[in-house]
């Protein structure tokens, strides 16, 4: 059976160095020059995508073994970490938030002769000769999430989370700093600028201000918080959540909006159980006169399956957005930024700007990625995945347990840790003792800070994808509240009270871990894939 999704390429629209190219002008320019694109038609505006091929257990089978043949024969030490690590995956119960499972064929794709190939520049525009095939690849993910998301734009070379998030950072400032200032020169470029007026520039990059959600309450390194570059870019400030319900209090950020006038408006988290309402954020943002830029690298797969829409879908109302494309989006690790049309040739020199040569092995797994998510499968996915945090959440409360904001509207499980007189460092390290993988968390206004931490953030895009439904994941936070109650921190080697050691009976860890092997034996992770 196929399934047949259509997108009216019409509306949408994508920036290059040369000029704006209507997704179908694209898509016929690269059919023209290189020959039809497998899985498509074009249909006018119109263009179609069918569904990909299902998961062949056997041939995955045979191209891996394959494939680790060859890699032993070279050295047999990296074949053989890779085989662990699918045995370690699949013996996990992983509750780790910003992780998942790709797919095959995400994988398969990875593993290709276009890792050699230098591509510095854009589609169609690039540095380097012989770069159609690269064009093809870009193009295809870029069409593909213009076309799931809806935005007129999308960029698809960043490489990571962090660097989709400088290319948006300098591509505002190029738009709203630098742009006003080659004006006022009577220039081009940067290079026709004086030493006076090339030097003004540079300290005024260094004077903007940005505002985003505080690291405690969930926000992220990458929003101008000072260890990461971001800091040292811009002069930043935090807000934070009401303490009463640890929900974002949006009067809190107009108000710091107001007072601060900075140049960007930062949304999205990392650790934030709740949806956030982006239209009233563009609202603040206009008010000030700023960018509205949303990092949705967590629930980029909720918004894609249509979990997250109206004002909760922040692809309408940011100018630029960014993620990365795995976690909740299920593919290869990399990053992607869709932005307004305005912003679309300063986001596209990326590369230059921020970025290096885009690895087109990468981007080709991201298209494979990009296409699984149009599927309808997907969106059935995606709402799996809440409803599964919303049963864990559930069956936390139910056993006792204290959760930041009372429960959880996406993917995240924000559990508080002291009420078990825990250290989020102590619960993590007990956890996974259990066979329960997580990562300690900080919660708001943490008494024992970001490094020892008071949490444990779970999440469940990836036990979703080895297929755990709602009566799973309560079984789950059975297990959790299981071994939590069972620990008791542990003195220090001075006898002082320790925030890293911990004491847990050995029978309650050997009981966890035969109850989720059940769990994961139930739900194997890539079913037939064998490699032996």
């Amino acid at each position: 059976m196929v399934s047949v999704s259509w997108v009216d390429s019409s509306r949408a629209v994508t920036g290059a160095c040369i000029r704006w190219f209507t997704t179908g002008e694209r898509l016929r320019t690269v059919a023209a020059r290189l020959g039809a694109v497998t899985g498509y038609e074009t249909r006018g505006a119109m263009t179609q995508i069918t569904t990909p091929p299902a998961f062949d257990a056997a041939a995955a089978s045979t191209a891996y073994r394959n494939a680790l043949d060859v890699i032993a024969a070279v050295e047999p030490d990296v074949a053989s970490a890779m085989r662990q690590e699918l045995t370690d995956q699949r013996e996990s119960l992983k509750l780790i938030a910003s992780e998942n499972y790709a797919s095959p064929a995400v994988l398969l794709a990875m593993g290709s002769w276009l890792s050699d190939k230098y591509a510095e520049g854009t589609i169609g525009h690039r540095f380097y000769a012989g770069c159609r095939n690269v064009d093809t690849v870009e193009q295809l993910a870029a069409d593909h999430a213009r076309a799931l998301f809806g935005a007129p734009h999308a960029y698809v070379q960043p490489h990571s989370g962090i660097d989709a998030n400088l290319v948006a950072f300098w591509a505002v400032l190029a738009q709203r700093v630098e742009a006003p200032a080659l004006a006022a020169a009577g220039v081009r470029q940067v290079n026709d600028l004086s030493a006076e007026d090339w030097g003004q520039l540079r300290r005024a990059f260094g004077n903007q201000r940005m505002i985003g959600m505080s690291l405690d309450a969930g926000g992220h390194l990458t929003h101008g918080f000072r260890p990461n570059i971001s800091g040292k870019m811009f002069d930043q400030m935090s807000y934070g959540t009401n303490p009463e319900n640890g929900l974002l209090d949006y009067d809190e950020v107009r108000r710091l909006a107001r007072e601060f006038r900075p140049l960007i408006l930062m949304a999205g988290y990392s650790a934030y159980p709740r949806k956030i309402n982006f239209a009233t954020m563009r609202e603040i943002a206009d008010e000030v006169d700023a960018t509205l830029i949303v990092d949705m690298a967590h629930f980029a797969g909720l918004v894609a399956g249509k979990v997250f829409t109206g004002d909760f879908d922040p692809v309408p109302y940011a100018h630029v957005t960014t993620t990365t494309t795995h976690k909740s989006l299920r593919g290869p690790r990399g990053g992607m930024v869709l932005c307004q049309p305005e912003f679309s040739d300063s986001v596209d020199r990326g590369c230059p700007l921020v970025l290096g040569g885009p690895l087109a092995h990468v981007m080709a797994a991201k298209a494979v990625a990009l296409a699984e998510a149009r599927q309808a499968a997907f969106a059935e996915y995606a709402r799996a995945v809440a409803d599964n945090a919303v049963a864990l959440a559930e069956g936390l409360l139910r056993r006792g347990a204290n959760l930041v904001t009372g429960g959880t509207e996406n993917h995240i499980v924000l559990l508080d840790v002291t009420s078990f007189g825990l250290t989020g460092r102590q619960a993590e390290s007990a956890l996974v003792d259990s066979g329960i993988v997580t990562n300690r968390n900080s919660v708001p206004r943490d008494p024992n800070g970001a490094w020892y931490t008071s949490g444990i953030r779970l999440g469940t895009p990836a036990l979703t994808s080895r297929g755990f439904g709602a009566d799973d994941l309560d079984r789950v936070a059975d297990l959790i509240v299981d071994v939590l109650t069972a620990t008791e921190p542990a003195a220090a080697r001075d006898g002082a009270a320790s925030k890293a050691r911990y004491e847990l009976p050995d029978d309650v860890a050997k009981r966890t871990h035969a109850a989720a092997n059940e769990l994961l034996d139930a739900h194997p992770l890539y079913p037939g894939l064998d490699l032996s």
